[in-house]
């Protein structure tokens, strides 16, 4: 039996081989914890720790401000049945872009990103649960 040294078992060619390119270099399938990775943008932070570190802070105010718009209650009893449910959609629209943001950032599979995105959501919540932030709408707007 003549076989190609160029197929495989199965009679398919092989599949060519993937070079890594320098912008994949920090792409992970697993959680990890190190400064080295990709958030959101190409090349972002990179290797950077000063950039690390501001993805970070971004990270932290997207989850805190998705926790703040599912908290908070803007919209008082007197206003105008549209400018309520306009306002409403607003929020709705923001609030959803910012959940997907999170998402993307949380695909990174950076370990401080997660954690600094759960600490967000949850110092935000506490201080709705415990009463430190008040943003409800008074009965006499």
């Amino acid at each position: 039996m003549d076989m190609n040294m160029n197929m495989t078992m199965n009679g398919s060619l092989p599949a060519p081989a993937m070079k890594m390119s320098s912008s994949m270099k920090y792409m992970h399938m697993t959680l990890f914890w190190g400064k080295n990775s990709i958030i959101l943008f190409k090349d972002f932070p990179g290797s950077n720790t000063g950039h690390y570190i501001l993805a970070l802070i971004i990270v932290f105010a997207c989850a805190a401000g998705v926790e703040f718009l599912s908290q908070c209650r803007l919209i008082g009893p007197r206003w105008q049945r549209m400018a309520a449910g306009l306002a409403r959609t607003v929020m709705h629209t923001v609030r959803v872009g910012l959940y997907y943001m999170l998402m993307l950032a949380l695909m990174s599979f950076n370990v401080g990103v997660l954690l600094v995105s759960i600490l967000g959501h949850a110092i935000v919540f506490l201080g709705f649960a415990k009463g430190w932030t008040s943003v409800v709408a008074s009965p006499s707007d």
